[in-house]
């Protein structure tokens, strides 16, 4: 426990052995519309998805990464849903996090006593919200529903029964409701029919198809840019032909081309004379940026699913060099691997439009194989799969705090590129 006489920032600083952070992620909670309503943190020193050894160590671990790394970069224009031990209650280490950004999630693992209690009411009065984490009746966590602002129900933990069951003891407290564990479009809307206001998993990224569902006539021209762009190098003229028919990227292009960070002396008289400027591995990121935010408004999906797309390509890329692949490559392939979601379509239909190389297309479809490794690699840290995060980094010679770097600086990135663009 804390020395009484500390403050958090001397706590945060106590000398000695520490834990050493291995894993950083996060995972969205959206609204029943999919917007975006925050995100629970993650930070792991260990491969069993909690901080090992000693409670107060771990509780610094956590506040100070997540200083380090800045709720702006982590939970962008939302709420971040932290986990709380027993020591980050007490301890009052919490309290150098904003407490208009920052949600505190109770851990079921929390044995709630008078102090816990005392704890909880003082971060409540001090402006914090309260989650209270995979939630049951009867245990010592129901003292702290008067202070509760949400409670999370794991959704795939639970039987349906035991759901319902819960959801009708604690229908009277009108707290609102978080289904964790979404991950099927199926879930989600099972979740939505009985009650729930939020949702956290990855549910949004499958596609929702119709049979009855085309590809619209004016995403056409975003699917032909983006298959003269699979190749490489692509063809100038080809792609100029493209974006005399799309006014936005044209644009686009015309003021990089133009632009200090160019520095190109003289006019700019044709598209062609501009791709050539600004170059391919600039133009092919410019225009697969504007792609996928142009895509996302033709159909209802949120925007983490265009920032997801966009992350996926950034550490593909990052990834690329350590696992041996073609870096233009695997930027589009982390790019598409939303991209059957964002327009609703069945993947297989999509490729079939887009020249990519075999092995890449099998990767986009779920094979196993060298050239799929960065984006699987991807998935098993979303999915908080760290021993096989730990497995595949080895074999590629990289550790898992170099990972993780690289993890944080496509979020950072990704974030970055849509709010360039406004979206």
């Amino acid at each position: 426990m804390r020395d009484p006489l500390q403050t958090p920032e001397q706590s945060i600083r106590k000398s000695g052995e520490s834990s050493v952070t291995r894993f950083v992620g996060r995972q969205p909670i959206l609204d029943a519309h999919q917007n975006i309503f925050g995100y629970e943190l993650l930070f792991r020193a260990g491969l069993d998805n909690v901080f090992s050894g000693d409670a107060e160590d771990a509780t610094r671990q956590m506040v100070d990464n997540a200083l380090l790394i800045g709720l702006d970069t982590l939970a962008p224009g939302s709420k971040a849903f932290i986990n709380c031990t027993r020591e980050a209650l007490v301890s009052r280490t919490v309290t150098l996090l904003p407490a208009e950004l920052t949600v505190l999630e109770v851990l079921e693992t929390v044995d709630v006593d008078d102090e816990v209690v005392h704890a909880v009411a003082e971060l409540k009065q001090a402006g914090y919200q309260i989650a209270l984490d995979d939630f049951l009746p009867g245990n010592s966590s129901d003292r702290l529903l008067c202070f509760a602002n949400y409670i999370k129900l794991d959704f795939r933990a639970l039987s349906h029964e035991e759901l319902l069951s819960i959801q009708r003891e604690l229908s009277a407290s009108k707290i609102p409701l978080i289904a964790e564990k979404v991950e099927t479009v199926e879930e989600f809307r099972r979740a939505l029919a009985e009650g729930y206001q939020f949702f956290q998993g990855y549910f949004f990224s499958h596609p929702i198809i119709s049979s009855s569902r085309h590809i619209p006539t004016n995403n056409l021209i975003y699917i032909q840019l983006l298959s003269a762009l699979t190749k490489s190098p692509y063809d100038i003229h080809e792609v100029e032909k493209i974006l005399m028919s799309e006014a936005s990227i044209c644009y686009r292009l015309l003021r990089l081309a133009n632009s200090a960070q160019i520095a190109h002396r003289g006019e700019v008289t044709s598209i062609a004379q501009a791709l050539m400027i600004v170059g391919e591995d600039q133009f092919r990121r410019l225009a697969t940026i504007a792609i996928a935010v142009s895509l996302s408004k033709g159909v209802t999906v949120s925007y983490e699913l265009v920032y997801l797309a966009l992350q996926r390509a950034r550490f593909c890329e990052l990834l690329s060099s350590s696992a041996g692949q073609i870096q233009g490559e695997q930027y589009l392939i982390g790019l598409l691997s939303t991209v059957d979601a964002i327009l609703q379509t069945p993947m297989q239909e999509v490729l079939s439009m887009l020249p990519l190389r075999p092995e890449a297309t099998a990767a986009l479809l779920g094979a196993a194989s060298d050239t799929a490794v960065p984006l699987r690699l991807l998935h098993c840290y979303e999915q908080k799969q760290w021993t096989r995060c730990t497995e595949l980094s080895k074999a590629l010679k990289i550790t898992d705090a170099q990972l993780t770097e690289m993890y944080v600086s496509a979020s950072r990135w990704a974030t970055s590129q849509l709010k360039a663009v406004n979206f």
